[in-house]
């Protein structure tokens, strides 16, 4: 490596007028190899030196403003290095070691890589480079198997499936398809609120109730929560943890990476459970940077690989315009570099730490790649966009099973999903009007000329709001409508929530229309509506459909009604919801096709998840065949506290009891 980078300065001083080893009057061929040489090698010291006490100053910097500053402080490191050469010939306009740096960088990366790739040593000591420079002297870790649970977010099971089938995949097809079979494939069924903030709620912790959406409003605290805010995170845990009575499922020994919640974990970097806490020994939220960014190499790789998933987007975004492709979002403003983070910054660090945690041998770690989900919102589920990070996205898995083989334990692992997401335009894109305007519309209001769009609800604003110091979150205050008597509307994908804040309770049908003759009538007859649910005095609930159906939901399994097309499973998720004490008053979903899979999301998204209705309903859970089956051969996975369940048997498999795990949370409650 030294040799090399001796060369790849020596091309560069031959390349770049501003970048010299030799002086004026000119120097022998020997004397400016030399030269190199040496400055190539005190770069490298420099690097292996000071770059980790830099990087640890940086923890104080923002996450995106980091990638920044990597390029301007190798640069500075490559004039220090020139300096330190004795000739005193070598010399490099600011500008110029910023770019000579970069390359000479970038070449180590790649040098390194491919002269580990036949040596298992030299791989091994990479990856313990790459995972944790910190760690420290471990006696042998336990024989005993542990348990890595690597979360795809937004993954659906057929969306899997056919990258599987399309060779974007290899890893995953090896292990389900290969010549001996390492895992199998299960489908799970998501509650009705199918979104992150409800399904890792319920796999971590063992209980999302009372979670009806990804935002809405609490009458009783007179806020709006949003699952990937620190602070209503933070409170969903803490309910989580006092209904089960237990601190969730990573408890023992266990990790918590790139995650809204930490399971209970001692270990955990990036969770936006805890990014509002304090930073001390047991709140290190922000320790995964320094175990990725302390080796320069990785920063510059990453910080060059940010910069080209920026360009990467600007062109895909750009050609979906001149096409005039439909359906379409705004992709313009902030997001190419939240998309750059969700690929490449949030995906290199989450791995690293994974890495090191296996380094480390603990007992189990589970980690978020929000990746697909966050492209799959603006790009659609499918296509050209989100192919391309299924494929880096198994290119992690096949090196965290490489690492395995590192490891001082055994480990075994799942891969799973939370959710699945579905296509389909936008309801004010068809429409013209968005769900706020029509509520509106019904409550007899004046409807804006041009409403203002609804928040996108994409996982990787929780990725960076987690990254940076002192998160910023969405204010509630947005919500807060102008008038007490007005509505407050909330999306959550293609699933809306209706409150009106003035009444302290859940209001009935009997009372909504009292107040508003026309709203539910408007609603239910829209065609972009698929259903309805309210209170009624006189039914408990009722779910509302077009031409007048009303079937109250205690006669839903005879008569499916607006359901039908939602399939099975639907109506015991609109009961479930509807016994949790903050289901807002009126509760909408879109409507939906079977034929193509379509719904109409009331955000700005062509790849939505949150409601019912398709590929965003079926998640799957990919298991070692060592662990037992996930359910027998006629039941389904149904709801996320099941699968909490599952994985907490695996645990128990592989390490021992961890806690009972027969017991459902209600009862545990009780």
């Amino acid at each position: 490596m030294w040799a090399v980078s001796t060369v790849t300065m020596l091309v560069l001083a031959g390349i770049l007028p501003d970048f010299q080893l030799q002086s004026a009057d000119g120097d022998s061929a020997t004397r400016i190899a030399m030269t190199a040489a040496l400055g190539a090698g005190a770069f490298g010291l420099l690097s292996a030196l000071v770059w980790p006490l830099l990087v640890r100053l940086l923890l104080l910097v923002p996450a995106l403003v980091l990638g920044l500053l990597v390029f301007f402080l190798n640069g500075s490191l490559l004039i220090v290095a020139l300096r330190l050469v004795p000739s005193g010939d070598s010399e490099a306009a600011p500008e110029t070691a910023v770019i000579v740096a970069a390359v000479m960088s970038a070449v180590a990366s790649a040098t390194g890589a491919a002269l580990a790739v036949r040596d298992d040593d030299a791989y091994r000591r990479r990856l313990y480079r790459l995972a944790d420079r910190r760690r420290r002297a471990l006696p042998p870790g336990p024989s005993s198997p542990g348990t890595v649970f690597i979360q795809l977010d937004g993954v659906g099971h057929d969306v899997l499936r056919d990258a599987v089938d399309k060779g974007l995949m290899p890893t995953v097809a090896r292990w389900l398809d290969g010549p001996r079979p390492t895992h199998r494939l299960t489908p799970w069924r998501t509650d009705w609120s199918s979104q992150t903030g409800a399904s890792q709620l319920g796999i971590l912790h063992g209980s999302n109730h009372d979670v009806p959406a990804f935002r809405w409003y609490e009458k009783a605290a007179r806020e709006v929560m949003v699952c990937n805010r620190p602070t209503s995170a933070a409170e969903l845990q803490r309910r989580a943890v006092d209904r089960t009575g237990d601190g969730g499922l990573l408890s023992a020994d266990g990790a918590s990476r790139g995650n809204l919640f930490s399971g209970g974990a001692d270990e955990q970097a990036l969770v936006l459970s805890i990014a509002t806490r304090r930073r001390d020994r047991r709140n290190r939220s922000r320790a995964g940077y320094f175990a990725y960014f302390s080796d320069p190499a990785n920063a510059v790789r990453t910080a060059l690989s940010f910069v080209a998933e920026v360009g990467r987007e600007i062109g895909q975004s750009t050609r979906s315009r001149v096409r005039k492709v439909r359906p379409r979002v705004s992709r313009g403003g902030l997001y190419p570099m939240v998309r750059a983070f969700a690929t490449v910054v949030e995906r290199d660090v989450v791995v690293a730490a994974v890495l090191g945690d296996m380094f480390a041998g603990r007992t189990s770690v589970y980690a978020d790649l929000v990746a697909y989900d966050e492209v799959a919102h603006h790009s659609g589920p499918s296509g050209r966009d989100t192919e391309k990070v299924l494929e880096r996205l198994d290119r992690a898995l096949a090196l965290i099973e490489k690492a395995a083989e590192h490891a001082p334990r055994p480990y075994r692992l799942v891969v799973l999903s939370d959710h699945g997401q579905s296509p389909g335009e936008t309801f004010r894109a068809r429409y013209g009007l968005g769900l706020a305007d029509l509520v509106r519309a019904g409550c007899g209001l004046p409807v804006p000329r041009r409403a203002r769009r609804t928040h996108s609800g994409a996982e990787a604003r929780a990725a960076v709001r987690a990254a940076l110091r002192r998160p910023v979150e969405e204010g509630a205050e947005q919500y807060r409508p102008s008038r007490r008597s007005e509505p407050i509307v909330l999306a959550s994908g293609n699933l809306g929530l209706v409150s009106f804040p003035d009444v302290p309770h859940r209001m009935t049908k009997e009372e909504i229309d009292a107040r508003h003759p026309a709203l539910l009538t408007t609603l239910a007859n829209h065609p972009g509506i698929g259903f309805l649910l309210v209170r009624s005095e006189r039914h408990g609930g009722v779910v509302l459909g077009a031409y007048g159906a009303e079937i109250p939901l205690d006669r839903l399994d005879g008569d499916l009604g607006p359901l039908e097309a939602f399939g099975r499973g639907a109506a015991d998720a609109v009961r479930r919801t509807h016994s949790f004490p903050n289901t807002a008053d009126i509760m909408v979903n879109s409507s939906y096709d079977p034929a193509d899979g379509e719904v109409l999301a009331f955000e700005e998204q062509i790849g939505s998840h949150g409601g019912l209705g398709g590929a965003q309903g079926r998640p799957f859970l990919l298991s070692p065949v060592a662990f037992s089956p996930a359910v027998g051969d006629a039941e389904e996975l149904v709801g996320a506290e099941q699968v909490h369940r599952v994985l907490r048997r695996w645990l128990s498999e592989a390490n021992g009891p961890q806690v009972p795990v027969e017991t459902a949370p209600e009862e545990r409650a009780a």
